[in-house]
């Protein structure tokens, strides 16, 4: 049975539910999170809006799901001072007129408007953080800078929401908020058929990693480590675009590799392509809780990811597929030259992945971990 995210929600009295999110304009992580709870909710009945930046992909898919969609002049991803303050009189505005029980905020930018409007409105206001800004892998002195401004919004949430325990622990520990003001509502992914379900068995096995090609990303570390499985039969297909694919087009073909890898560039079709593959990469410096992995899984492919963020929250290593240190070059090639050349490894790693995908990452599970949380915010106002 197919978990739509327009029939999943369990039916509650309505609440009226206004998202805020900065951008519209990319069709990431956050923005599918926003766009199917919020559409998932509609479905069950409440009143579920949008607020964001300037019109693009978000805002039309969220228009061809029915889900209303306010955009503000003023909310960019760039910080000023004026233009910040513009932009807190245009979402108060905004707000007075949709009067929402509930305010979600979603992505730092959004997090800390929001929240502003929110406390001065006094409307109970929560911000899911999709991954920290602070977290092991980032710059130290723009870690810093992104968890003093977190820190110093925190208690304008009723409640900070990590998507996965690894990033509630980070809160925790490096004392952003207290713990019983932090809750981890892991991230999932509506279910999809049968037809796109992916059978890891074929050789030679396709490999495919989703992800933007840029400094937080690690291509480099996966291509030297296919460099060293040359001779074995393969192909790789790169999912994305970024700044560094020159960059990295150019890695390709020093390390001579141009006949195996394909650069795809940014695909509306990714469960079609996760479909046709036979195994998963996600090889990174830093991550939250990768929704690439959970669609992998959904689709019963084995995955091969960097140990950061929530990972291994989602990839038990040695069963649904491998977890490699970051910047293990030499292990990373281990596992994947085992799965490239062991069919029988692929599929009982999918199997096992696609077990832990309907056991822990359904979307109703999401809906209703969130429906329960606003109905506790609002019983406490």
């Amino acid at each position: 049975m197919i978990d739509d995210p327009e029939a999943v929600a369990t039916r509650r009295p309505t609440v009226r539910i206004a998202f805020i999110i900065t951008r519209t304009d990319v069709v990431g992580g956050a923005q599918i999170h926003v766009r199917d709870l919020s559409t998932a909710l509609r479905a069950a009945g409440h009143d579920a809006v949008v607020v964001g930046g300037a019109d693009g992909p978000l805002a039309d898919q969220l228009r061809e799901r029915g889900v209303p969609f306010y955009s503000l002049r003023h909310l960019t991803r760039p910080v000023g001072p004026l233009e910040d303050a513009r932009c807190i009189l245009e979402l108060r505005r905004t707000l007075r007129k949709i009067q929402p029980d509930i305010i979600s905020t979603h992505s730092t930018k959004a997090g800390f408007i929001g929240r502003i409007a929110g406390k001065t409105l006094g409307i109970p206001t929560l911000f899911t953080a999709h991954g920290w800004g602070f977290t092991e892998g980032r710059p130290p002195l723009q870690s810093l800078a992104f968890w003093a401004v977190e820190r110093a919004t925190a208690a304008w949430a009723a409640r900070i929401i990590t998507v996965c325990e690894s990033d509630r622990l980070a809160a925790a520990r490096t004392h952003l908020a207290t713990r019983n003001h932090l809750v981890t509502i892991h991230n999932a992914m509506p279910d999809v058929g049968e037809t796109l379900r992916a059978n890891p068995e074929p050789s030679p096995p396709r490999l495919v990693m989703v992800a933007r090609l840029s400094t937080w990303k690690d291509q480099p570390t996966l291509l030297s480590a296919l460099a060293e499985l040359k001779d074995l039969d393969w192909r790789l297909d790169l999912v994305g675009d970024g700044p560094l694919r020159g960059e990295v087009e150019a890695l390709v073909d020093t390390l001579g590799l141009a006949s195996k890898v394909g650069f795809l560039g940014l695909r509306l079709d990714v469960p079609e392509l996760l479909a046709e593959a036979q195994i998963f990469v996600l090889i990174s410096k830093w991550e939250g809780f990768p929704r690439s992995i959970l669609e992998a899984m959904r689709a019963g492919l084995p995955v091969v990811a960097s140990d950061v963020g929530g990972v291994r929250e989602s990839v038990i290593d040695g069963e649904t597929g491998f977890v490699i240190r970051r910047g293990d070059t030499a292990r990373l090639q281990d596992c994947l030259g085992k799965l490239i050349t062991n069919s029988d490894l692929r599929v009982r790693m999918g199997k096992a992945g696609r077990a832990l995908y309907e056991n822990q990452f359904t979307f109703d599970r999401l809906v209703k971990r969130n429906t329960e949380l606003y109905d506790l915010v609002l019983e406490r106002r």
